[in-house]
């Protein structure tokens, strides 16, 4: 089993930046592809970001392209997203998720694809 323990949500004003972070334990951190999920009240959990074993492959939800950044340190056992020009809908709890597939090559994008989650991190943009 693995365990993931996010950190780095806050409060921020629209436009600006946090990044949050997922240490990873338990198992071999590098034979995991990573996500980012977020969820906020009244909805359902959503995709992010997704990047793959060795972070050569990255994708994200088009709600995010081109202002957030998902990376991952494998020495570290950790993956990071780097969120930018927040926006008052990108308030939500965020969560980190490993693959349930181990070793595979892919990222994946469905929150079925993923069978560990971290406690998540709340994030608020205001207006």
């Amino acid at each position: 089993q693995v365990q993931l323990v996010e950190s780095g949500g806050g409060l921020v004003q629209a436009g600006g930046s946090l990044r949050l972070s997922c240490a990873v334990s338990g198992r071999t951190f590098n034979n995991y592809a990573m996500g980012w999920f977020r969820q906020a009240p009244g909805k359902e959990r959503e995709f992010v970001a997704a990047i793959s074993r060795s972070g050569g492959s990255t994708y994200y939800a088009d709600s995010v392209k081109g202002r957030f950044t998902i990376s991952r340190d494998n020495n570290k056992n950790t993956v990071y997203l780097q969120m930018n020009s927040l926006k008052p809908e990108d308030t939500a709890v965020y969560y980190c998720a490993a693959d349930r597939y181990y070793s595979s090559s892919a990222y994946y994008t469905k929150v079925s694809d993923y069978n560990s989650w971290g406690q998540g991190t709340q994030v608020t943009v205001s207006s």
